[in-house]
């Protein structure tokens, strides 16, 4: 597969394990999933591949907590995902992989950067986002998740932010937010031709890897602060942005 070695393929399964046991475990790990296997993987295989690994934990969380999905929230999410996954899926086919890794490595940053710079910082009184956001993000969600396949859950909760919802609805929201990002970008990507017989061997796989991450993230429970780890994933993604730029 892709001419990997027998180490990188083991860098891989773990990383794919890794990413899915924190977010079995925490909620919010597999963020640093993509940026890790991009680093040994061109991003033209890997995106469609890492689409279908989303759909399907995405789909298994949503079986489970299908039920506390905030429907109008979500609902109003539907047609700017969609126009969001339209734009980015013309630049994903018009880019090669250098230049998505390279663009990739300066949303990872920048992203790093910020959230690195609020998990340091006195914890102020949270500043609410106007309504008219909603759509503006819900935009931005699908474009950047089709173009790199990871990050556009940076907007969701812009776009939630106007609605009142609990724990349980937030979580299940994201959830069936994140099953339709894969879903319609999937779709996207198949019409294109980028889901190549490579593409489904990689995933068949990489699935075990990602079911027995989630397996153990469930039953294991980090000693860890939620200040710290999120300071940790920030290093993690700093050092791998840093690499893929200069890929």
């Amino acid at each position: 597969m892709t001419g990997l070695s027998a180490y990188e393929l083991a860098y891989c399964a773990g990383v794919i394990f890794f990413a899915y046991g924190l977010r079995g475990s925490t909620g919010f790990g597999a963020v640093i999933g993509m940026p890790l296997l991009a680093l040994v993987l061109p991003l033209k295989v890997l995106v469609p591949v890492w689409t279908l690994l989303g759909f399907a934990s995405s789909a298994a969380i949503v079986a489970r907590d299908y039920k506390q999905v905030a429907r109008a929230a979500f609902i109003s999410f539907i047609p700017w995902c969609v126009l969001g996954i339209a734009i980015g899926l013309y630049f994903f086919t018009q880019l090669d992989s250098r230049m998505l890794a390279q663009g990739l490595g300066t949303l990872v940053i920048a992203y790093a950067a910020f959230a690195m710079w609020n998990a340091l910082r006195p914890r102020t009184r949270t500043v609410k986002l106007p309504p008219f956001t909603g759509p503006l993000a819900g935009t931005l969600a699908g474009a950047v998740g089709a173009m790199f396949g990871t990050m556009g859950t940076l907007f969701f909760v812009p776009f939630l932010d106007a609605h009142a919802l609990n724990k349980d609805q937030f979580r299940g929201t994201i959830s069936a937010m994140l099953l339709l990002l894969s879903t319609v970008r999937g779709i996207g990507y198949y019409a294109a031709g980028e889901f190549t017989p490579e593409s489904w061997l990689m995933f068949g796989a990489a699935f075990p890897a990602m079911l027995a991450g989630i397996y153990v993230g469930d039953r294991i429970h980090l000693q860890l602060s939620e200040t710290t780890f999120r300071r940790f994933v920030c290093a993690t993604l700093l050092l791998c942005g840093a690499i893929l730029w200069l890929k």
